[in-house]
């Protein structure tokens, strides 16, 4: 493995029965680095998490983790890992102090170091005001943070965090965000995985594109962002269904692709400002009244509907 590398997946693959879950997954996620793994639900995320932290065992390929196979060195790669799942895993009555303590144990720690990581691990999560009386009483945000707080008391190399703000308060989302800002500025290497683009965007030093199984495009934001050059997204909604006008608008000059979701069509163009003129006039003509149009500049929905032809919030 190179030393530069804390991940590196070569050709994974898994299958349920006839579903192609993950199909044939490659990428390397470098020592110190905050890669994401960036795709709708369903696209295979949360399964190549399974495979990298053991929880699955892959139908074919490989993955080190650092410098650990998880087919032939399967006990070491997982000491390497912190993994921080999709679901809540904490004991509902016990408290914040008494799960960490639980599941120190269980990572081998004990006495004196195991008190040592406690405390330094609820100040990280920041729940040393709140480390007594049962978990069940917490927000769901802080439910989350105590489950970052377990995968972090073994001092793992590389922590895997699998939509850790599914599901929360935006308050509860920002500090989440900025514990991982945080890890990753202490050295900590973070996979992390989600389907909100803005969190990709802030995050990640590299990106991973994942749609139906497959790895798509992988790259910084900026080199994404290359992937449709100077487009820019216009998103506009009419007063009745817009399908009379659709078609009319795929034939003006500059418009490069049309999606749906939920009401909004949404395009790429070249330039708006010629655009939009157009967009109009072919609305009026067929007796179809825009009642709001936003327009983004490149951005990384923009990079998934270039890639697949629809918008990333699609599911």
């Amino acid at each position: 493995m190179n030393n530069g590398f804390a991940i590196e997946a070569q050709n994974l693959k898994k299958s349920f029965g006839d579903l192609q879950a993950v199909r044939g997954v490659s990428f390397r996620a470098e020592k110190g680095e905050i890669f994401s793994l960036l795709g709708p639900n369903g696209a295979g995320k949360s399964t190549t998490i399974s495979m990298l932290s053991g929880l699955l065992r892959p139908d074919d390929g490989d993955a080190r983790i650092a410098g650990h196979s998880i087919r032939h060195a399967a006990h070491a790669a997982r000491a390497a890992l912190g993994v921080v799942p999709q679901d809540i895993a904490i004991y509902p009555d016990l408290s914040a102090r008494e799960n960490l303590v639980f599941w120190g144990k269980m990572y081998g720690l004990r006495g004196a170091e195991l008190k040592q990581r406690v405390d330094e691990v609820l100040d990280v999560i920041g729940l040393t005001d709140r480390q007594k009386g049962a978990s069940d009483k917490f927000s769901g945000g802080m439910k989350r943070r105590l489950n970052i707080g377990i995968a972090l008391l073994h001092q793992p190399q590389v922590v895997i965090m699998d939509e850790p703000t599914v599901g929360i308060d935006p308050q509860s989302r920002r500090n989440i965000l900025d514990n991982v800002k945080a890890l990753n500025a202490q050295g900590m290497t973070v996979l992390y995985t989600t389907h909100y683009m803005e969190e990709a965007q802030e995050l990640s030093d590299h990106i991973a594109v994942m749609d139906h199984g497959q790895l798509i495009a992988c790259g910084t934001h900026a080199e994404l962002i290359k992937l449709v050059g100077e487009q820019d997204r216009i998103e506009v909604t009419t007063n009745v269904e817009p399908d009379g006008v659709i078609e009319a608008w795929r034939q003006v000059d500059g418009v490069h692709q049309i999606s749906r979701t939920d009401g909004t069509v949404s395009l790429l163009a070249d330039d708006s400002n010629v655009v939009l003129p157009h967009l109009f006039e072919e609305a009026a003509r067929a007796h179809v009244r825009i009642t709001s149009v936003d327009v983004q500049e490149p951005n990384l929905e923009a990079v998934f509907l270039h890639l697949t032809g629809r918008a990333l919030r699609d599911e």
